[in-house]
């Protein structure tokens, strides 16, 4: 067996979170119709529950996402390399300001909004990490 390092447990904890928070919304999407069906308040009780759970998984991406940062050293990588790290972290701040948008939203255009725009750019955060962990050195 491959020994555990504290690179393993790094991207471990970084790809985890991204799970929950991009995952957690994706299974939010799909369980509104039910919850729909439950009730005025259920969806907004589960989201209220799920923000918890989110919004501790966002600030562990935060923390393993700078983490990752030092690790990696960008003033040695390419241009190409750097670009998508930018893009990449407009993606993080866009899914994290779109979700507080979301959630603290009162008008139904302004909620799915919110949560339209913080989905995309979390699945593009996602997409642009991966091109970064798989890119040649």
């Amino acid at each position: 067996m491959l020994p555990i390092s504290l690179e393993s447990i790094r991207l471990f904890l970084h790809i985890t979170a991204a799970a929950v928070w991009v995952g957690g919304q994706l299974t939010l999407l799909g369980l509104l119709p039910v919850l729909r069906g439950l009730g005025p308040d259920a969806p907004r009780a589960a989201a209220r529950r799920f923000n918890v759970i989110a919004w501790s998984s966002f600030g562990v991406l935060f923390v393993t996402g700078i983490w990752n940062l030092l690790a990696e050293s960008p003033g040695s990588m390419g241009t190409a390399w750097n670009a998508t790290l930018g893009l990449k972290l407009v993606m993080v701040a866009a899914t994290g300001v779109a979700a507080a948008v979301h959630a603290g939203a009162r008008s139904k255009a302004a909620i799915a909004l919110g949560g339209a725009v913080s989905l995309f750019a979390g699945l593009a955060a996602v997409l642009l990490g991966v091109m970064l962990t798989t890119a040649p050195s």
